[in-house]
């Protein structure tokens, strides 16, 4: 028998891809004739980068060299912004590369066979499970308590000699709540020290809550704790991919190990750099959008409208098994919103003429959520 008589297999991926959820990125908007469409499904900034930052990468042209791989600029204007030493940052494609770079350095499948744990709460960004599968990690999902914020206590009992990592999302995505400075120092005090524990702030500069934790102050205090933040979303940066992580060198000189080479581009890097230098007006791009936020979760509550604490650039509707229903009607009026199966459904915060649209289809549906 010769190879051509054999029946080919195919070329199979691990057995951990079957297992895994796949990611559901936001819908663009339904064009509808005579009306503007909105995309208010993927908690992008809908404002674009301040035009100081448009002006600096228009002209780069060295784009056929490679960037400095520890994009060491980026990190001495973040370490002077930010207060702390250069060297406890290290930049990734976005807070969610930085993420996979903590987690392919300290979480996933050991020489005897077994898979460390990484804990998280439930629902929360739909791509922990998809990045922690990966990494050959166990997932351990902790239900969110009904008013959308992380069971703390649920969280520290589920921690066992196997767990490495742990992520603590502030505000959750998608529900909306943060975590404040002393239950989540608490939390760290109740957990083993050898444990790595995530605060992941991508939405930290849309946070108003004066009891809200800063991860930078936890980060000074707790050798085993790391920030994760990102230029995608107050700064209007998605599309370059330019986030980090700050942590002490404990964690730092392993992750530089695992660090992607080149992850942040030098277009990417400018941007960064320059909008830092530009603070002041990504601030008040920031507040119009706190602003609107305020202004949609005020109008759903006069509705009647159970809404979680809304502190990102979202809200959340707690729909239930009617969430599939709600965003094909808010299709029908040229908004994309993202829903999450029979779960609930989360809308960005738009333009101003977008929040007010969806206010007005808020005021028609008659299946609102009451709470929890």
């Amino acid at each position: 028998m010769t190879s051509s008589d054999v029946a080919p297999e195919g070329i199979m991926p691990r057995p951990v891809l079957d297992r895994l959820p796949r990611y559901a990125a936001g819908k663009p908007p339904v064009e509808i004739p005579g009306l503007t469409s909105y995309k208010l499904s993927s908690n992008e900034n809908p404002l674009p980068p301040i035009p100081a930052v448009l002006q600096a990468i228009a002209g780069q042209t060295d784009i056929n060299r490679y960037p400095d791989p520890l994009c060491t600029k980026l990190r001495m204007a973040l370490a002077e912004f930010l207060d702390v030493p250069a060297d406890d940052i290290v930049t990734g494609a976005g807070s969610l590369g930085a993420l996979n770079q903590i987690l392919a350095a300290f979480a996933g499948q050991n020489d005897d066979g077994k898979a460390d744990e990484v804990v998280y709460a439930w629902r929360s960004f739909e791509a922990y499970p998809i990045s922690v599968g990966l990494s050959g990690a166990q997932g351990v999902q902790i239900p969110l308590l009904p008013d959308g914020r992380h069971d703390l206590n649920a969280m520290a009992a589920a921690v066992t000699v196997r767990t490495k990592v742990i992520l603590l999302c502030t505000p959750n995505n998608p529900t909306g709540p943060i975590l404040t400075a002393a239950e989540t120092e608490r939390f760290i005090q109740s957990v083993p020290s050898d444990v790595v524990v995530v605060i992941d702030e991508a939405y930290q500069e849309f946070v108003r809550a004066e009891d809200a934790v800063d991860g930078l102050k936890l980060y000074r205090k707790y050798p085993n704790v790391a920030v994760l933040r990102t230029f995608s979303k107050a700064h209007g940066l998605a599309g370059l991919r330019v986030g980090y992580s700050v942590s002490g060198p404990e964690l730092t000189q392993h992750l530089r190990v695992a660090a992607t080479p080149f992850a942040v581009s030098q277009i990417a890097e400018r941007a960064a750099i320059t909008s830092l230098q530009h603070f002041d007006e990504v601030v008040e791009r920031v507040q119009s959008l706190v602003d609107e936020r305020d202004r949609v979760t005020r109008g759903l509550r006069e509705l009647g409208w159970f809404v979680p604490e809304a502190q990102g650039n979202f809200v959340w509707l707690n729909l239930g098994e009617n969430s599939g229903e709600f965003a094909a009607l808010a299709a029908e009026q040229a908004l994309s919103v993202r829903p999450f199966g029979n779960e609930g459904v989360r809308v960005s915060i738009g333009e101003e003429e977008a929040n007010t649209r969806l206010l007005a289809l808020c005021a028609g549906y008659t299946k609102a959520p009451r709470g929890s």
